[in-house]
């Protein structure tokens, strides 16, 4: 089944070295034109080589979206990316919708799409052993990706991995 991302998920894996995680848990990840464009893969900021590179190597593609109708009235409450990326999730039928934000993964669940973001996705490779320290990947992602974690969810996740040990 197609898994569909926003930019988010992408960018900030790429941004702390972990974006192989996205191929590993996912396989092929779909990206609307919106999406590549938020990327900005083409200057070199920090995660566009990486970005690049999966672009080139074909785990990452670029796929259009046939329902403008719908982004235009997603563009209401969400920027272009998440409601491309919803719409395309929709159009293709995806398994997933990779997305952070608030407000795109509300309206993506009320789509009845299954939604997961970035820390999901981190905590899904600590379980299955593809991730060192849960820790260090998110205080990477804070570090290096300015990526806001609230300090209850992340003091929750630490200390719910560390109960499973």
């Amino acid at each position: 089944m197609p898994v569909v991302s926003n930019t988010s998920p992408i960018l900030n894996l790429a941004i702390i070295g972990e974006l192989s995680l996205l191929r590993d848990q996912f396989g092929e990840i779909l990206i609307p034109g919106a999406v590549l464009e938020e990327l900005r893969v083409e200057e070199n900021l920090p995660g566009s080589q990486g970005v690049r590179d999966a672009i080139k190597a074909g785990w990452i593609r670029i796929e259009r979206v046939k329902q403008d109708p719908l982004v235009i009235a997603m563009q209401r409450d969400l920027d272009k990316g998440e409601a491309e990326a919803i719409a395309l999730a929709m159009q293709v039928n995806a398994g997933w919708v990779l997305m952070d934000e608030r407000d795109g993964r509300k309206a993506a669940r009320s789509m009845k799409l299954k939604v997961v973001g970035v820390l999901g996705i981190l905590l899904k490779a600590r379980r299955e052993g593809r991730l060192r320290s849960l820790k260090e990947a998110m205080d990477r992602l804070r570090e290096k990706a300015g990526f806001y974690v609230r300090e209850d969810i992340y003091s929750e996740i630490i200390q719910e991995w560390e109960e499973e040990r």
